[in-house]
């Protein structure tokens, strides 16, 4: 066999660990304190597929022409009423921001994911980082961290990238929550670990002679070495849940969605600068009603587990949560007693650190004829999260070839923070 082939042989096993390795910079810090002096982290729960706004964040329970079947429920912000189906968050909402008026122009699912993970539209030749991207190297995490700064929970379509930041930068996939992690413990004793990583090193280097440019670009030194060193920390338990109370487990849900906040909050605790937790199942072009039901049944749960938590633990103060999908649901109900794409508004939930409580910014009407009341673009919501964060919205990046890049879209007019939103 030759050495390229065992070389790539290597590499694919890497792969199949679930750490493909275009994984996050790893020049990481660990955050030791709570409360608002702790370094800030990102949590965005990403509601995969549209999620209709009459069946979560902003319900017209009196309209004859919104098509409901739920009702609606009091919140602890005086005059804010959600979907009946979000009981346990409604004791959750005063820490909290509801934004009913988000508006897009993206109506396809890919184009649509693209633009609200990026603030960015998507355009030829250019793959803008996601936010959570840009919260990874705007503030990077420190050396204590061992495990990756930038972590994705659960499976779904469009998963948040680099983009021209690079690879390193995408996010560190986790498809089962809470499961295991296969492969990242040695199947042999220590002393025959070190006979295969010194093996591994001779062909490594034998290979590097006379291709370094081509090697440094295939990253597979620095794969290796973040391997190895994500192999042998403690701090991988923050995946695992075999160690969590029944109860604890119990009050997330016992969903695939229920368990990744649960590991997004252990990894917060941990250091972990950057989380996307997925919830898919939103596409409700059919069923809509039966369909929302199901994604209601887990995101009330865990959503308000996870501000608890967050809350009980003092981490609420140093962690920016946003719950967001790529855009709406059409006000009328089609043949197949679904909702179709409506980018045209859509709501979505902030709050933590950094931002106010209790706001309900925008009105929105029922029939979907008559223009919403504040309408807020997407990129002024991130330059928002961004200024919370301590990033400046206006930095500029410099693309591979030389192009500058905002954190923030500097169109017109320019993102800007949204002021009442920030404490």
């Amino acid at each position: 066999m030759s050495i390229e082939i065992t070389r790539r042989s290597i590499l694919q096993s890497a792969a199949g660990m679930g750490l493909s390795f275009l994984m996050p910079a790893m020049n990481l810090r660990a955050a030791e304190d709570r409360g608002p002096k702790r370094e800030k982290s990102l949590l965005v729960l990403w509601m995969s597929g549209g999620p209709s706004q009459l069946e979560t964040w902003d319900p017209h329970p009196n309209s004859t022409t919104s098509h409901m079947e739920a009702s609606a429920i009091d919140t602890v912000i005086p005059g804010l009423q959600i979907d009946s189906r979000l009981e346990q968050m409604a004791e959750m909402m005063g820490d909290l921001n509801v934004i009913r008026t988000l508006t897009s122009k993206e109506g396809d699912h890919e184009r649509g994911s693209y633009f609200v993970k990026t603030g960015y539209r998507p355009i030829p030749k250019l793959v803008h980082p996601s936010i959570t991207s840009i919260v990874t190297e705007r503030k990077p995490a420190t050396a204590k961290l061992k495990i990756p700064a930038h972590v994705s929970l659960s499976n779904g379509p469009f998963p948040a990238r680099g983009g021209f930041l690079g690879d390193t930068l995408d996010a560190f996939r986790v498809y089962n929550p809470g499961g295991n992690l296969n492969n990242l413990r040695a199947p042999v004793n220590d002393k025959r670990q070190k006979r295969r990583l010194t093996s591994l090193d001779v062909v490594t280097r034998a290979f590097a002679r006379g291709r370094k440019l081509v090697t440094d670009r295939t990253l597979h030194q620095l794969t290796v070495e973040q391997a190895l060193q994500m192999m042998n920390t403690e701090q991988l338990k923050a995946f695992e849940l075999d160690d969590v109370p029944d109860a604890e487990k119990k009050a997330y849900g016992d969903s695939k969605f229920g368990r990744g906040c649960l590991v997004a909050r252990r990894l917060i605790e941990t250091g972990v600068r950057a989380i996307e937790v997925i919830l898919n199942g939103w596409d409700t072009h059919a069923s809509n009603f039966e369909g929302c039901t199901t994604q209601i049944t887990q995101l009330d749960p865990a959503f308000a587990a996870l501000m608890s938590d967050l809350k009980k633990r003092d981490l609420l103060d140093s962690t920016v949560v946003l719950c967001i999908g790529e855009f709406g649901r059409t006000p009328n109900i089609n043949p197949l007693g679904g909702r179709d794409h409506w980018p045209k508004w859509f709501p979505c939930v902030v709050g933590g650190g950094g931002f106010t409580r209790g706001q309900v910014i925008g009105e929105t009407d029922p029939t979907g004829k008559n223009d919403s009341v504040d309408e807020i673009r997407v990129q002024d919501l991130y330059a928002t999260v961004f200024k919370a964060l301590g990033i400046d919205h206006t930095h500029e990046f410099q693309t591979d070839i030389g192009r500058p890049i905002s954190v923030t879209d500097q169109g017109d007019p320019p993102a800007e923070p949204i002021d009442r939103l920030l404490v």
